[in-house]
């Protein structure tokens, strides 16, 4: 282990979990993209959130994933609520209710 860690967003957790997965070299991460890296850390670990997400992708792309583009920053959203069975407005539909 180690070699992920030297990409933007990648840190000791999210470098053991993409060893799970059998993702240990950046270019297997850069292979199978960050969808699919995050489906299979998903598939362990269904706390596996949008934050992660962007992380990976903004590790393939050598950026810190807040520096995204905002075109790609929504197509990650879409898959994302898609992945994890959510709807547009479902994220603050709890907060909502509470107040």
């Amino acid at each position: 282990m180690g070699e992920l860690r030297r990409l933007p967003n990648i840190g000791p957790e999210l470098e053991r979990q993409l060893c799970e997965v059998e993702i240990d070299t950046v270019e297997k991460l850069k292979s199978v993209g960050s969808r699919e890296a995050w489906l299979r850390i998903l598939s362990r670990d269904p706390s596996a959130c949008l934050m992660r997400l962007s992380a990976l992708e903004g590790a393939i792309q050598g950026i810190r994933w807040h520096d995204l583009d905002e075109t790609t920053k929504r197509e990650l959203k879409d898959f994302y609520r898609e992945a994890k069975g959510l709807s547009r407005g479902s994220g603050n539909s709890a907060r909502r209710k509470t107040q």
